[in-house]
């Protein structure tokens, strides 16, 4: 039995995704248009590149700390 042609052909979501470990790389021009997943120490955090982003490093867009929450108290 052939898939419905109404649901299309199945693709795999984050097929092209590359996984960066090393935070230190610089981002060029060759990975515009991509998807990668940057290593953050503990999980993997995703990113699309655009040109605005060309010259920065991976580590820049992937926090390695987490932000504090601060509890409102009520009076």
């Amino acid at each position: 039995m052939s898939r419905s042609q109404w649901k299309g052909p199945y693709t795999q979501v984050d097929v092209h995704d590359m996984v960066i470990w090393s935070r230190a790389s610089i981002i060029t021009p060759q990975w515009v248009g991509r998807r990668v997943s940057i290593h953050n120490g503990k999980h993997f955090v995703g990113l699309s590149i655009t040109q605005d982003i060309v010259g920065h490093r991976f580590g820049e867009f992937a926090s390695t700390r987490k932000r504090a929450q601060h509890r409102q108290t009520s009076r």
